[in-house]
């Protein structure tokens, strides 16, 4: 868990730092100028659940907002809800936001108390080691769905094959406390009895580690598509929870398309 309380350091310290080049301006003053919008949806066939071993196809929605800087060098598809207040072109930081939607008692969940739709919210740092490279680290807290924190930390290298198609790809691991872990896997007594599943009460720590690959189309200007893959393989009290054991499974596999577009306006 001594991660999980230094990666909110990290990202404070940073956000303050890069928002101390922009105090002269004043609020307002940081308000006008010229913005963009990011939207967009991914379609994917992805695990039913955290930890199960059937898929299901869904979508998700894509949204990013920030200042006109120097043009963005990378993005990935799980970058969440984004609003950068920094972005210089080498590094970007702000507030940042992910949708979580409900979990129902429903097949292998059957007596287990269902999770009520919510979301999380935070902030984001990322950075650019190399030009080809980059690094980004969300923390965020839970609204609704559980009351714990996740800290998920990714890395990519990115390489243009041509001006217009890019392969990229990278190691993610994440991390989150008890509040988020109880949700998800845990299993208290009354649960056990009505689900027929062990006991389990989870603490915090590592969730997964896994790699992530995409290959991006600019198809026009603000236009984008993209096709990807993830591999997950859980971890920590995530792989503990007698849900994973008895009716799921550690390795998590997600493939998918998204597209996305962006549009300036100014303030």
């Amino acid at each position: 868990m001594r991660i999980v309380r230094t990666i909110p350091l990290l990202l404070v310290s940073g956000l303050l730092t890069v928002s101390t080049a922009n105090a002269g301006e004043g609020t307002f003053g940081w308000l006008s100028g010229d913005w963009y919008l990011t939207l967009g949806a991914t379609g994917m066939v992805a695990p039913k659940f955290e930890g199960s071993n059937s898929l299901l196809l869904s979508a998700t929605p894509i949204i990013s907002l920030g200042k006109v800087g120097p043009a963005a060098r990378f993005t990935s598809r799980n970058d969440n809800i984004s609003l950068a207040l920094v972005d210089d072109g080498g590094v970007r930081a702000g507030l940042t936001g992910k949708f979580l939607f409900s979990r129902s008692s429903k097949d292998e969940l059957k007596g287990l108390d269902p999770v009520r739709w919510g979301g999380e919210v935070g902030g984001f740092f990322e950075f650019y080691p190399t030009d080809w490279l980059r690094a980004r680290a969300e923390l965020r807290h839970g609204i609704r769905a559980h009351d714990g924190f996740v800290a998920d930390i990714a890395a990519d290298a990115f390489y243009d094959v041509t001006p217009t198609v890019r392969i990229s790809g990278g190691p993610r691991v994440s991390f989150a406390s008890s509040g988020y872990f109880d949700s998800y896997y845990g299993v208290n007594a009354k649960e056990a009895a009505a689900s027929g599943l062990s006991e389990y009460h989870p603490g915090g720590g590592l969730k997964s580690t896994g790699l992530g690959g995409a290959i991006t189309w600019k198809v026009t200007e603000p236009m984008t598509a993209s096709l990807f893959g993830e591999y997950a393989r859980l971890m920590g009290p995530a792989a503990d929870s007698s849900l994973v054991k008895q009716r799921g499974q550690r390795d998590q596999f997600t493939v998918g398309v998204s597209t996305t577009y962006r549009f300036n306006f100014s303030m």
